[in-house]
Order: C-alpha cells, then sequence, then structure tokens
C-alpha cells in the first residue's frame, strides 16, 4: 500500500506543467480529463480485481496489476516522444495507473481476511497511515526532483528525457518492480476467522459447506451506508484539490512550473502529514470506545 501510494502521487503536482509542456492545446478542462482517468480505472480495475482474488490466489492479481502500474508508469515517461496527440497518450497513461492501481481493494480484502474481528481496525488504521504516508512521501520525491528542471538529460540511444516531469515516473516504475519481486518472495496466502482461528482459505481450494460455520450477526446498514458517503466526500475533495492546486497557485502567485512543483509538494508533504495524525488518533478512539 506504501509503495504503491508512493507511485501514485509522486508526479500529481507536475502533471499540468508536463502536459503543458507536451501539447500546448491541452487546456485546463483536459486536465481535469487526465486527474479522472485515474479515478475511472481504478473503479473498473476494483471489482474486477476483487472477483479474481476471490477464486484465484490473491499474488495473481495483485503482480497483474502492478506490472501494468510499471508499464504505464513508463508510457508516462515517454508521451513526449509522439508528433502530435500527445495529450492523449497521457490520458491513457494515467488510466491505466489507475487501472493497476485497483489492487487496493485486493489489499485491503486480503487484511480484512487474515485478521481476527479485534485486530482489523487497527490493521487497517496501519494500512491507512502507510497509505497516507505514501502519499507524503511521493510530493516530497518529486520536490527532490525539481532540481533537475524541466530541460534535464537525455538519453538519446532510447529517447528518454529523465528531468522533473519523467524522473518520478521513472521512480513509480521503480517501486513497482520491488513490490513485484516482494510479493512473490514474501507474501503467503493467510486466513483466519474473526477469533482468530486459522481457517481454509476460499482461494483455490473447494471446501465442505459445512466445515465452515458463518456467525450469524445482524450488519448495521446505517453505519454501512454513512462511512461509504464519508469515503466518497473525502476522495472527492481530495481529487479536486490535487486536480487544481498546481493551475490555482501557478495563476495566483505566478510561479513558474519549477516552483510550482516544488512548493505544492511540499504543501501536499504537511497535509499528509495531518492525515497520518489522524490516522494515529482513530487506532486509540476505536480502542476507547470499543471498551
Amino acid at each position: 500500500m506504501f509503495l504503491s501510494s508512493v507511485g501514485f502521487s509522486i508526479v500529481i503536482m507536475s502533471i499540468w506543467p508536463y502536459l503543458q509542456k507536451i501539447d500546448h492545446t491541452a487546456d485546463t478542462r483536459f486536465l481535469g480529463w487526465v486527474i479522472a482517468s485515474f479515478s475511472l480505472g481504478q473503479m473498473v480495475a476494483s471489482p474486477m480485481f476483487g472477483w479474481w482474488s476471490n477464486y484465484r490466489p490473491r499474488k495473481e492479481p495483485l503482480i497483474i496489476s502492478l506490472f501494468i502500474s510499471v508499464a504505464a508508469n513508463c508510457l508516462y515517461a515517454y508521451v513526449h516522444v509522439p508528433a502530435s496527440h500527445n495529450k492523449y497518450y497521457m490520458l491513457v497513461a494515467r488510466g491505466l495507473v489507475g487501472f493497476g492501481a485497483g489492487n487496493v481493494a485486493v489489499i485491503r480484502a486480503y487484511i480484512a481476511g487474515a485478521t481476527c474481528l479485534h485486530e482489523r481496525t487497527s490493521a487497517m488504521a496501519n494500512t491507512s497511515a502507510f497509505q497516507a504516508l505514501g502519499f507524503i512521501l511521493g510530493p516530497v520525491f518529486q520536490t527532490c526532483f525539481a532540481i533537475l528542471g524541466e530541460k534535464g538529460v537525455t538519453w538519446e540511444t532510447i529517447q528518454l528525457q529523465i528531468n522533473m516531469y519523467t524522473a518520478p515516473a521513472l521512480l513509480g516504475a521503480f517501486l513497482g518492480f520491488l513490490n513485484i519481486i516482494l510479493i512473490i518472495v514474501i507474501l503467503r496466502e493467510h486466513r483466519v476467522d474473526d477469533t482468530g482461528r486459522q481457517c481454509t482459505s476460499i482461494n483455490n481450494e473447494e471446501v465442505r459447506r459445512d466445515d465452515i460455520q458463518i456467525p450469524q450477526i445482524n450488519i448495521d446498514q446505517v453505519a454501512v451506508v454513512t462511512t461509504n458517503v464519508l469515503f466518497f466526500v473525502i476522495l472527492f475533495i481530495f481529487a479536486l484539490f490535487e486536480t487544481i492546486l498546481t493551475p490555482l497557485t501557478m495563476d495566483m502567485y505566478a510561479w513558474t512550473a519549477v516552483q510550482a512543483v516544488l512548493y505544492d509538494g511540499i504543501i501536499l508533504a504537511a497535509l499528509g502529514i495531518e492525515a497520518v495524525l489522524v490516522f494515529i488518533g482513530i487506532k486509540s478512539l476505536a480502542k476507547f470506545f470499543s471498551l
């Protein structure tokens, strides 16, 4: 979750100036579509990867999704190469990155199935904290790459420009590849029931219904709907913020592309630190109210 978040947030602040550089016909309306393509790709991929993980080992959708993310980040680094329609290549690249990010559903499902009831809130809070920490360090890495400038250096043999726009995407691709190795080497299928007892995995194996004891509980539908609405509102605000922040600050404060990437990265990092503190507080509050 941490590495995936870094791969996502590492290019947020530079999308707008990069889009302007590769295609002068792109405007802020098209920027909205580029940002939205990530969410659209994730929305399409999440149920697909979730369905896949129900019937096959969870390693499979995780690895495939990460391969897609690696390829999409490499495409993002090369969108300047085509002679025309560059903005549409960026649109596709961000959409594919979002498609790869659909593995978040698999990650949360794995955690829910690998923890007992009293561990789950804490585990989910830890996961969200590391996700927020990834959002913090992503813009920080982006800020560090600002020293490369818009020109950077060019590797003529493979037509690769390494500058403050492409270097973060290449780092994101490297982190995705590292993530694949970690999943192959470290991740193991693990499933327990709500009491913490080891149980047979529903993936890959035929299980007898008689061996599965499903606890009879009443789900608080109002709480479920309220939680989903709150999650939607939070993501709605975040999507709005990431879309308008860079063009807004460049227009209001006359910042150059380098300044916008640097200062907006610092702003987003500060907000990420605040989010981590909130997640830490949630863990303590959850334990207090569960007593």
